[in-house]
């Protein structure tokens, strides 16, 4: 079973005005609400590839009953620890420009972070723990380190989706899959990645640190996957951007769901980026058809 684990998931609020003025009385002519949170992303768009998931993290108050109910009538599983805080909500304007406004998380006290710890001591050598997504504030900056290292002593697989310190202090532990984006990739060593040649020799460092996968996205310049064996580049298909949200959520979700259906890595790697661009093609998450109408526009090469 392949668990999502989101610590500071919140409710997405999508406005979109077609000539925002600050400091103005402005209008949205259309609004979207969405459960937002790397993780959950990941589990949304799996389930909709046909893969089986379940959703871990925190949850709280009527926003925290909204995505319980959202992910309910999309039929995925959750096991959300509750809180008496309630989730947090972050709007995403949209107009000339994309502006976020991202509320504050909730606070968790010990009790409820080794709630989740013992939820994670249950899974196995069988099942994959994505940790995706920002620390709250109120907890240990080393949290996913102590949750990773749980998942080495099981035997469980861990796929990492973060940045900043957390990516930091991951690097070192067994990781089956990296995703950092080139800006976050670069940062990790002070470097600017400009090229995919740049994107594989930092790829390898990561590699050599005892990441499994890495796939590198570099936006509308393509991705680059680095593997033990392996060095790839795909393109990206052409199309109207309309959501940066949940894109690089995606590439997971696909990559992971094409090697649960016993795909090669290198379909793995085209169906990740495959996923990632049409859910940047749309207002919410990409659908299965979406996915499978681009992959004929991808093509991956080997780099020597």
């Amino acid at each position: 079973m392949i668990y999502t684990c989101t610590l500071n998931p919140s409710i997405d609020y999508i406005m979109n005005v077609e000539a925002f003025e600050a400091g103005a009385l402005n209008r949205a002519k259309e609004t979207f609400y969405y459960p937002g949170g790397k993780g959950i992303n990941v589990a949304r768009v799996m389930k909709r590839l046909g893969v089986k998931t379940k959703a871990l993290g925190y949850i709280g108050g009527f926003t925290g009953t909204f995505v319980q109910q959202f992910l309910n009538q999309e039929s995925i599983d959750h096991a959300f620890i509750e809180t008496s805080q309630t989730t947090r909500i972050n709007v995403k304007l949209k107009s000339n420009n994309e502006t976020e406004i991202n509320g504050p998380g909730a606070e968790i006290s010990e009790p409820l972070q080794e709630e989740l710890l013992e939820q994670v001591r249950k899974l196995s050598n069988k099942d994959t723990l994505v940790l995706a997504g920002s620390l709250p504030s109120s907890m240990p900056s080393d949290f996913y380190i102590t949750m990773a290292s749980i998942c080495a002593e099981n035997g469980t697989k861990v796929v990492a989706d973060t940045s900043g310190t957390a990516l930091e202090q991951l690097l070192g532990h067994p990781l089956f899959l990296l995703k950092p984006n080139h800006h976050e990739l670069g940062e990790l060593f002070n470097v600017e990645i400009d090229s995919k040649e740049k994107a594989v020799l930092y790829g390898r460092k990561l590699i050599q640190q005892g990441v499994e996968h890495v796939i590198v996205s570099m936006g509308g310049e393509g991705a680059v996957y680095v593997g033990r064996n392996q060095e790839m580049f795909a393109n990206v298909p052409k199309g109207h951007v309309k959501n940066s949200v949940g894109a690089g959520d995606s590439v997971v979700s696909g990559f992971l769901a094409a090697l649960e259906n016993e795909e090669t890595i290198e379909q793995a790697f085209r169906y990740g980026v495959a996923s990632g661009s049409a859910t940047a093609f749309q207002d919410d998450l990409c659908e299965k058809e979406d996915v499978e109408r681009l992959l004929t526009e991808i093509h991956v090469s080997n780099i020597n």
